[in-house]
């Protein structure tokens, strides 16, 4: 994943020869950093069928332990556009690194279900302080007509390292307890902070910055609310709760209506510079991106249930059986990277949406007896769209920006991609949940009930899928290069 920095970046200060050596040091640490913290973000899918029977929870509240993660990164990845102008990488960097860390440890030592999603969420901090810290450097450092490449680089990050996450829980599983997933993970998340400690460099100039204190609350219940209640309807099925499920939903959308008018008047003393949207095409290719995250991060939770509680697969089958996908799309994350330099973003991500939607329909035929190659051909197939569509999406809305919105793009991009994770992971959860109780209540047996449920989860996908095919028409290449 070395970057190709040989060229002058964007900075005039950086461009001088001798700061080539420093800037790939920069953002390989960070892209390595990057790995190991994203890696965490689907690395409990495959544990989580062994969680609901250790911890004896349902499927629903274990989805907490991804939700939440997904939930917390949207909550502070508004607050990154003020960290990134306030202070240097390197402190940064550090507090990233450090939150990780102390999460992990958390989690390691967790004897219950609360305080393991207490350390996941603390581990969010830190993973939601990183990419927007990586994306922003990258755009500060490297030319628009090398950008494709290294964009290739992170696009291994942003989707190669949550593929892989089910396949190394799978084999930590298969071997060793839950717990050794936190425990291994935190020597590298330590080493990550020594050697950034001892290594990185400051590449920016900290400027005066404003933190709106009323935005913070405001975005974590707005987002938060619409999260929750999605994920109430699978557990308000079959006798309702405490809280009907239209509140949270009500609540959270009245109280996201006032973040963004106030975000639009504070314009940019704003804690989420919603005034990026005027641009074209990073209106598009953020839209499509987060149905994109929908869609991945559904399948991605979704997946490891039905090959293992239906298809009866063990954890690390099934995490074996989803590796192909995974070393696919970080093998073709470069490749793809060049190619947008040369033909632009539309020729990729609309062959590239109709693949992650004809994969998507594949799985919503999954049934109780499908045989295992259609399961993995449905993965790859799915992993091969994602594959065209990250980098040229990333590309084209950060670089479409002007120089000084490139830490309010990456936060509003953030910001899109975890809210649409978790509020895919919620929904296919909470729909998967719906069903199975439908079928359950009209005699049907528990696997065949979970097939069912899991196919409306992937049916549901695959409709979000159609959504994303129609926008990739839109996207367009960023106005510094050569039209598409």
């Amino acid at each position: 994943m070395q970057p190709d920095l040989s060229s002058a970046p964007s900075t005039g200060a950086a461009s001088a020869p001798e700061h080539a050596a420093r800037n790939r040091l920069v953002i390989t640490l960070l892209l390595v950093s990057a790995f190991t913290v994203i890696l965490n973000e689907t690395i409990m899918s495959v544990a989580l069928p062994r969680l609901m029977v250790d911890l004896d929870v349902t499927a629903n509240a274990a989805q907490w332990l991804t939700t939440a993660f997904l939930l917390t990164m949207a909550v502070v990845i508004p607050i990154t556009g003020f960290l990134l102008q306030r202070f240097h990488t390197r402190f940064v960097f550090t507090l990233a690194m450090s939150l990780f860390s102390a999460g992990t440890l958390v989690c390691a030592v967790a004897p219950g279900l609360g305080l393991l999603i207490l350390g996941r969420v603390v581990q969010a901090m830190g993973t939601a302080i990183m990419m927007p810290l990586l994306m922003t450097t990258v755009m500060n450092l490297v030319p628009p007509e090398s950008r494709g490449r290294t964009m290739g680089n992170i696009s291994i990050v942003i989707s190669v390292a949550p593929a892989i996450g089910p396949t190394i829980s799978g084999i930590i599983l298969h071997y060793l307890h839950w717990r050794w997933m936190f425990i291994l993970v935190l020597p590298i998340g330590l080493g990550a902070l020594a050697l950034g400690w001892a290594r990185l460099v400051n590449v920016t100039e900290p400027k005066k910055a404003p933190l709106d204190a009323i935005s913070v609350p405001l975005s974590a219940l707005g987002f938060g609310g619409l999260v929750y209640g999605l994920s109430t309807i699978g557990e308000s099925h079959g006798g309702g709760g405490p809280v009907p499920v239209w509140l949270p939903l009500l609540v959270g959308g009245a109280v996201l209506v006032v973040f963004i008018l106030r975000q639009l008047k504070l314009r940019d003393r704003a804690l989420l510079n919603l005034h990026t949207f005027t641009v074209k095409v990073f209106t598009v290719s953020v839209i499509m991106m987060g149905f994109a995250m929908m869609a991945l991060f559904g399948m991605i939770i979704l997946l490891p249930i039905y090959m293992q509680n239906v298809l009866g697969m063990e954890p690390l089958t099934a995490g074996l059986l989803l590796l192909p996908g995974g070393l696919i799309m970080g093998l073709l994350a470069p490749g793809v990277g060049r190619a947008f330099d040369r033909v632009g973003a539309r020729k990729l991500v609309i062959p590239g949406a109709t693949l992650v939607s004809a994969g998507l329909w594949i799985m919503a035929s999954f049934g109780v007896d499908t045989a295992m190659v259609w399961v993995l051909a449905a993965h790859v197939v799915l992993s091969v769209g994602l594959a065209l569509l990250f980098t040229p999406l990333f590309t084209s809305s950060l670089g479409s920006l002007p120089q000084d919105l490139y830490s309010h793009g990456s936060a509003v991009i953030g910001t899109v991609q975890q809210v649409a994770g978790a509020a895919g992971i919620a929904l296919f959860v909470s729909i998967m949940s719906v069903r199975i109780g439908t079928e359950m209540a009209a005699g049907a047996e528990t696997v065949a009930a979970t097939a069912a449920g899991l196919r409306a989860g992937f049916v549901t996908g695959a409709v979000i899928s159609l959504l994303m095919i129609a926008a990739a028409f839109f996207v367009r290449r960023p106005p510094d290069q050569m039209p598409d």
